[in-house]
């Protein structure tokens, strides 16, 4: 293949691209309805700017941080995902790969691996949940997750059943069957290399979900799964604090954009916040997840931790959402392009490629730690700022 190695997130996008098959490329882009959303995440980090130093700059800079308690080497955690089926290891391979370069897994209940595997490659995994189901099945998720050794529990209520995809959702089978094998074989025919990977696991793309299965039951298949979603009756406040409750440790509600929902989650007891619209899958036209974040973050005065989620490409990112009140950025589509493109490899591309990002914006901002960053040091235009709610 030549050189595996890849500078930029773009790269590792491409080389996803030309690797995975046509559907399975078209389920990581995702987006919903006309993907404006999808696009304001990433376009909004560019009408950020930096007012940099030029002398005095530190020699050495320090991007440590905690989340939820854990120790991580840089602000940049490994955001749950369904399914990660564009790679045989998948989850473990993330997990490994996350562990090695010093920073937390996010584990989505939607996973294609156990829990007990994803620890034991890291044991810095939060458990992620939807709410699904019966309040007794939510329960026997949350003790399963606590006996693997997950160490905080994350909680997605970002989801609204959105429909249809103005460029077309991809062709997603139930099960990997002789009928689907059969169906999808022309798209694999064209993408040897992804084939070629799973044929020497013997194995083929898993796409049940192992974590969301009752003792002793086969694990539901992602779209049996999903169809129980839907028809579970949706959360109150209530139901959040009881789900925090019922935890009983670090406890991160994602999917938070508007200012009242950030205050209605410190009273339901959260330890942290992701500012999160999904990735731009909820409802489209809800603004970049950076533009709502500084308003969050000034009106819940640091009582609990506030985590971004959405759009972040570059190391420069991960620092204007820093600086604009955030603890950490939770990645997704950036790990998964790597993932698709070079296994656990290219998971630690994309973290080094967003460590150094990190490093070269503290430095031109002459900062010797992550945690010195400050509004100050970014330019807002007139009009970027988004708030959500009051």
């Amino acid at each position: 293949m030549g050189n595996p190695w890849f500078e930029t997130v773009a790269e590792a996008q491409r080389r996803a691209k030309k690797r995975l098959p046509k559907s399975v490329y078209a389920a990581l882009l995702a987006g919903s309805e006309r993907g404006l959303t999808v696009e304001d995440n990433v376009g909004a980090f560019g009408e950020l700017g930096f007012a940099p130093h030029v002398a005095g700059l530190p020699p050495e800079r320090d991007l440590a941080t905690t989340v939820m308690g854990q120790s991580i080497s840089l602000p940049v955690v490994i955001s749950p995902t369904g399914v990660q089926a564009v790679h045989p290891d998948g989850e473990v391979a993330v997990a490994r790969a996350a562990a090695a370069r010093g920073t937390a897994m996010g584990l989505s209940s939607f996973a294609s691996k156990p829990i007990e595997e994803v620890v034991a490659a890291n044991p810095q995994t939060f458990f992620q949940v939807y709410w699904v189901g019966t309040k007794d099945r939510m329960i026997q998720r949350m003790d399963r997750a606590r006996a693997a050794g997950a160490v905080g529990l994350i909680a997605t209520l970002d989801w609204s059943f959105s429909m249809g995809r103005d460029w077309g959702s991809p062709v997603i089978p139930e099960k990997m069957d002789l009928k689907a094998m059969i169906k999808v074989a022309p798209e694999g025919i064209v993408r040897p290399r992804w084939l070629l990977e799973y044929a020497k696991t013997k194995r083929l793309p898993d796409l049940t979900t192992p974590n969301l299965a009752a003792p002793g039951e086969d694990p539901p298949t992602f779209f049996g799964a999903y169809g129980e979603w839907m028809q579970t009756p949706l959360p109150t406040w209530g139901d959040v604090a009881w789900l925090r409750e019922q935890w009983g440790g670090p406890f991160m509600l994602k999917g938070v954009s508007r200012v009242d929902d950030a205050k209605r989650a410190v009273d339901a007891g959260v330890t942290a916040i992701s500012v999160s619209n999904h990735g731009g899958n909820n409802l489209d036209t809800t603004p970049a997840t950076i533009r709502a974040l500084p308003a969050v973050a000034q009106a819940i005065g640091g009582q609990i931790e506030v985590l971004l989620d959405g759009g972040v490409r570059r190391g420069s990112d991960v620092v204007k959402a820093v600086a604009l009140g955030a603890r950490a950025v939770m990645i997704g589509r950036a790990y998964l392009w790597g993932l698709a493109a070079n296994g656990q490899a290219g998971v630690e591309n994309v973290l080094d490629i967003l460590r150094g990002g990190i490093d070269s914006a503290l430095l031109g901002l002459g900062h010797s730690s992550i945690h010195d960053l400050s509004p100050g040091d970014i330019v807002v235009p007139p009009g970027f700022e988004r708030r959500l709610g009051e």
